[in-house]
């Protein structure tokens, strides 16, 4: 296993877990204790964990795991999920993007969909996310809209007051929300509370609102509310979806799509 690969496992083991024990990850990653005591004091050098004796844990309640470090998990529910979002949006539509690791799997959706192969133009695409953009620039057919703003390392988006500038310039036919956590009650959330916001004014600037989320997502709470559920008409999930957290979806009037 290389180091990157090595760090990545370490790192989602330890935000699942809050803290790990340096002979659990060397068991865990069949590597020696020697090895993933470097690695920890490495990670701890870069501020991604905390340093603790024979271990370490995660900086608190309201950790992020940065973007780049986030691999495969939940992988194959997210592509499903981001093909219906897909499915949701109509050639000529102006669509905005957040940030994060499903949404940027609906941008790889929206590529290869074969009418959105041509068109001027097929699609706009609005997004503060700097991978996407990345991503979609290259298909002609497709007109990118990149917000202004400061980047975010951890999520590869623009936050601040610039990208407020640009958002109150335009209108939306439809948001898609990528969140940490959704809930019926408390709605929407993110980590960061400039992701939020700026999350906050798409919803605002669009006439339609989807979240795209696998089922690790829904009930939970984060630090920053993006929107209320009732702010929201779509929500596209998993099939493992707890039958119970979909119908208090469905109560709160969200249309639920599971994929």
């Amino acid at each position: 296993m290389s180091r990157d690969a090595r760090w990545k496992a370490l790192l989602e083991l330890l935000v699942e877990r809050g803290r790990l024990d340096v002979e659990e990850a060397a068991g865990e990653l069949a590597v020696s204790a020697a090895t993933i005591r470097r690695d920890f004091d490495r990670l701890a050098e870069q501020q991604m964990l905390v340093r603790t004796r024979g271990g370490a844990v995660v900086h608190g309640v309201s950790y992020e795991l940065p973007l780049r470090y986030k691999t495969a998990r939940h992988a194959s529910e997210k592509q499903r999920v981001a093909k219906a979002v897909a499915d949701l949006v109509a050639p000529g539509e102006a669509v905005g993007l957040t940030g994060g690791t499903t949404t940027t799997e609906v941008a790889r959706a929206l590529a290869v969909r074969g009418d959105l192969a041509s068109g001027s133009p097929a699609l706009t695409v609005v997004t503060n996310a700097l991978n996407i953009a990345n991503e979609l620039a290259v298909r002609p057919q497709f007109k990118i809209v990149l917000t202004g703003g400061v980047a975010r390392a951890q999520s590869y988006e623009l936050v601040g007051p610039l990208a407020d500038g640009v958002l109150g310039q335009i209108t939306l036919d439809v948001a898609v929300l990528g969140v940490v956590a959704f809930d019926a009650v408390h709605g929407a959330a993110a980590h960061d509370e400039a992701e939020a916001a700026v999350n906050r004014l798409l919803c605002e600037r669009a006439e339609r609102v989807i979240v795209a989320a696998d089922s690790s997502k829904l009930g939970r709470r984060a630090f920053a509310r993006i929107c209320t559920a009732e702010r929201v008409d779509t929500l596209v999930t998993d099939t493992g979806a707890d039958p119970e957290a979909v119908g208090r979806f469905e109560e709160a009037g969200l249309r639920v799509v599971l994929a």
